[in-house]
């Protein structure tokens, strides 16, 4: 492989934050195609200490960020919704994914949840139906596999950082 080909070659990982279940998506960008890697979530221990369970998420995406060594990671914008506590979760879950990309140097970019829509569908305000719908297509999967909505999020985040150039 030439450095051309090389630089055109990213892994992106996109990161839906939460306490008790992080959806992640690792994709690849190889000159414009994009093809996943790998997806799932990070469960914690839902009636564990809240700090206890930090660590458990932190410990988990350290290992997968050093497992596929992510040029650049794609996290959700922090946003209030009626329920604080939630918000609250979400953030601190949120802070454990900037430390750990922070403490392994890689590169990190925020997308709010519309722009995260719109960018994969057209549309800002799309369903979650519509936004798997189009994240399968995108990466052109072929099994009928069924996702969880956080997994789905994650890899339309990193489609979305697909865009972005950070070098």
């Amino acid at each position: 492989m030439n450095n051309d080909t090389k630089s055109m070659m990213r892994i992106i990982m996109g990161i839906d934050p939460g306490l008790g279940r992080t959806g992640y998506g690792v994709i690849q960008e190889d000159g414009g195609v994009l093809t996943a890697i790998d997806f799932g979530c990070v469960l914690t221990q839902v009636r564990g200490p809240i700090g206890a369970r930090l660590v458990e998420l932190y410990n988990d995406l350290v290992e997968l960020m050093e497992n596929y060594q992510p040029d650049l990671i794609v996290i959700e914008d922090l946003y209030f919704n009626k329920n604080v506590t939630t918000g609250i979760q979400v953030g601190e879950a949120r802070g454990v994914i900037l430390l750990a990309s922070e403490q392994l140097q890689i590169p990190v970019i925020s997308f709010t949840a519309t722009q995260m829509k719109n960018a994969v569908t057209g549309s800002g305000k799309a369903t979650k139906s519509q936004v798997g719908q189009m994240v399968k297509r995108l990466l052109k999967f072929t099994v009928k596999r069924a996702m969880k909505d956080d997994t789905t999020d994650a890899l339309a985040l990193a489609i979305c950082g697909s865009t972005i150039r950070t070098k």
